[in-house]
């Protein structure tokens, strides 16, 4: 079994032109209803920003961004972040200052992979750990899709 290369990790740069490459603001792409069953709602609201750094701050704005874009498990995310080039500390300072349900995120994931993939029960499960989900998130994402 091979796993699925999900795609390259995306700059915010990057994610900005391609909300504008396909004719939404950001307003207009977490508004816009996807194709997937399951529905993610991002609480970020509470995220408590006293006494973050600059730099945090940033790191949190981009978290929320990546969200409302796709779904991440908490590693994921941290990766990503850091590939933008956020250090260690102040990707994961962000990432736990959210309120991300990481079984919703884990469900998003499930279904985004089957709208483009046929996958056997097992074989889901284990490719959303091999992203970053717990074995639990995996199979919570698995069961929110109905395999």
């Amino acid at each position: 079994m091979h796993k699925i290369n999900t795609p390259a990790l995306v700059t915010s740069a990057g994610l900005a032109a391609l909300l504008l490459l396909s004719g939404c603001g950001a307003e207009e792409a977490s508004s816009s209803t996807p194709a997937a069953t399951v529905t993610v709602t991002q609480d970020t609201s509470e995220a408590d920003q006293s006494g973050m750094t600059l730099a945090q701050q940033n790191a949190l704005g981009s978290a929320r961004d990546y969200l409302e874009y796709t779904a991440f498990s908490r590693s994921g995310l941290i990766k990503q972040l850091e590939f933008e080039g956020y250090s260690t500390a102040d990707a994961t300072s962000a990432v736990d200052s959210l309120n991300t349900d990481y079984n919703a995120q884990a469900a998003k994931a499930a279904q985004d992979y089957l709208d483009y993939s046929s996958f056997s029960r097992s074989g889901l499960i284990e490719q959303l750990m091999f992203e970053g989900y717990s074995a639990e998130q995996a199979t919570y994402g698995v069961d929110q899709v109905g395999l």
